[in-house]
């Protein structure tokens, strides 16, 4: 069991951890142990997220969305599998936990008529400065 936050739980039925070669540094190691982590999570059938919370953290994980409504997560940070498993649950539940957040509303709101006379003026004296730099004609 995965805990996420107080009301939401992953159960290990819905996580699958595959395991790779990892390329980059590591000796004689890399060509023999499978230290980089797959993690394939079952988001869209998962009975622990509510719908809203899908539906977001489908736009939250982008191309890591798979066609079959899963997530998955790729890691081959260090040398260790078990530090890699480690990382690749974490970013599974900063990802949850980021979509657990609902977005503020955005209200549109009209800009104050002081503001407004502000910044007319401003552009009228740039305007101003801007016509002074013609060329010089001498007479």
């Amino acid at each position: 069991m995965m805990r996420v936050n107080d009301q939401i739980e992953i159960a290990e039925w819905e996580l699958t951890e595959s395991f790779a070669r990892a390329s980059g540094p590591g000796g004689q190691n890399v060509n023999k142990v499978s230290t980089a982590v797959e993690l394939r999570f079952e988001a869209a059938r998962s009975p622990n997220l509510p719908d809203p919370v899908k539906t977001r953290l489908r736009r939250l994980a982008g191309q890591r969305w798979t066609k079959d409504g899963a997530i998955v997560i790729f890691v081959q940070e260090t040398r260790s599998q078990a530090r890699n498993r480690e990382i690749a649950r974490d970013r599974l539940a900063e990802l949850i936990l980021s979509a657990t957040v609902v977005q503020k509303r955005r209200r549109a709101t009209k800009p104050t008529y002081g503001s407004v006379k502000r910044r007319l003026a401003g552009k009228k004296a740039r305007g101003e400065v801007k016509a002074l730099r013609g060329k010089v004609t001498g007479d």
